[in-house]
């Protein structure tokens, strides 16, 4: 049962309703019982199978608790985006050191995602890095010299590394070819 007033369609009440409740941290069945409404009433208007009337949508915000206003107003926040074309890849890097971050904001997330690009002679720096968590990377192409604690490697296409990111380690390319790397790391550090 929908609306027939004009912008009806834009807004999806059940999408709306299931944010602002998940927002609040309650189940479908805690604010049907704040609401004194039965479960199913929610479960319906969340799937759009109905369209509650003013009154009984007041009822259930009432239950959240939030008004009519303030419900329409809010915009509910899109779903966290998976797929990012190569274009879309944050640059985080800079000179000699490209590192492009798969996703925007981390803001909430517990892992980073990076393709690193190193020019010949670049590295991550002189000081070693130490952070809380854990590293590692596939080597793509060229020549990547690993530093962690006292060991070094130099690592070609295929090889990987992995360690307790608070072991200080550096990253240098060697060779006269660009090393690229995908790396990830938890939690994101840069």
């Amino acid at each position: 049962m929908r609306g027939s007033g004009a912008g009806d369609a834009e807004v999806d009440l059940g999408a709306r309703l299931r944010y602002v409740r998940r927002l609040r941290g309650l189940s479908q069945r805690a604010l049907a019982k704040k609401a004194g409404v039965a479960n199913s009433a929610i479960s319906l208007i969340e799937s759009n199978g109905v369209n509650p009337s003013v009154g009984a949508l007041k009822r259930i915000l009432d239950g959240v608790p939030i008004g009519l206003s303030e419900f329409f107003a809010l915009t509910p926040a899109a779903p966290p985006k998976a797929f990012y074309q190569a274009e879309e890849l944050s640059e985080i890097g800079r000179g000699k050191v490209s590192y492009r971050q798969v996703g925007g904001s981390l803001s909430g997330r517990s892992l980073q995602i990076l393709k690193e690009r190193y020019e010949p002679g670049a590295s991550s720096g002189r000081v070693p890095l130490t952070h809380e968590g854990e590293e590692g990377g596939i080597i793509l192409s060229g020549r990547l010299e690993v530093s962690v604690d006292d060991e070094r490697r130099i690592l070609g296409p295929g090889d990987a590394y992995y360690f307790e990111s608070r072991r200080p380690h550096r990253f240098r390319c060697v060779g006269p070819a660009p090393c690229e790397v995908v790396s990830a790391c938890t939690p994101p550090s840069f």
